[in-house]
C-alpha cells in the first residue's frame, strides 16, 4: 500500500475517534430530557450512560489498534507478529464492542420498554451490531493473512535455508 494512502486512512481514524468522542460527551446534553439537566444529574445520575461510556473504551482501543498495524503497513511492517496481535486485538473489541452493544439493547426492551420510545435507539443499536460485527469479520479475515504470510515469510528471505 502506498505511504501516501496509509496517511490518509490514518488521518481518516484520527477524525472518525474525535468525531466520536465529541458525539459522546455532546449528545447526552443535548437529548430532550436533558436539556434543563445540570451536568452532574446528565453524567452522574444515567447508569446508562455511564455503560456506553465504558462500552466505547473498546471502539477507542480498536481505533488505537488499526492506526497501530495502518503505521506497520506503512513501514513495511505489515507481516510480522506485531501486525497480527493489532488485527487479533482489533477483532477482540469489535467483539467485546458487540457484546456491550448487546446488552444495551436488552436493557432497552426489558428495562425501557414502556417509558420511552425505543425504536430509534434499537435500530441505531443494531446498526452499530452490524458494523461492528463487519469490522470483527474483516479484522479476522486479515489475521489470518497477516499470520500466514508471517509465517512464509522467514522461508522466502534470500541466504536463509528453511531445512
Amino acid at each position: 500500500m502506498k505511504r501516501t494512502s496509509t496517511i490518509f486512512l490514518q488521518c481518516v481514524i484520527v477524525l472518525v475517534a474525535v468525531l466520536t468522542l465529541v458525539i459522546l460527551l455532546r449528545f447526552p446534553l443535548s437529548e430532550g430530557r436533558n436539556v434543563e439537566a445540570t451536568l452532574s444529574e446528565v453524567y452522574l445520575q444515567d447508569p446508562f450512560l455511564a455503560y456506553i461510556y465504558l462500552a466505547s473504551l473498546a471502539v477507542f482501543v480498536g481505533f488505537y489498534q488499526a492506526f497501530v498495524l495502518l503505521k506497520l503497513i506503512r513501514r513495511d511492517n505489515a507481516f510480522t507478529a506485531k501486525a497480527v496481535k493489532a488485527a487479533r486485538i482489533l477483532k477482540y473489541c469489535a467483539l467485546v464492542f458487540i457484546g456491550f452493544m448487546l446488552g444495551a439493547e436488552a436493557y432497552l426492551f426489558i428495562v425501557m420498554r414502556g417509558q420511552d420510545d425505543i425504536a430509534g435507539a434499537a435500530m441505531f443499536g443494531l446498526i452499530l451490531i452490524l458494523v461492528s460485527l463487519i469490522i470483527a469479520a474483516a479484522a479476522n479475515l486479515l489475521q489470518h493473512v497477516l499470520q500466514s504470510a508471517a509465517a512464509i515469510e522467514p522461508e522466502n528471505k534470500p541466504g536463509t535455508d528453511p531445512n
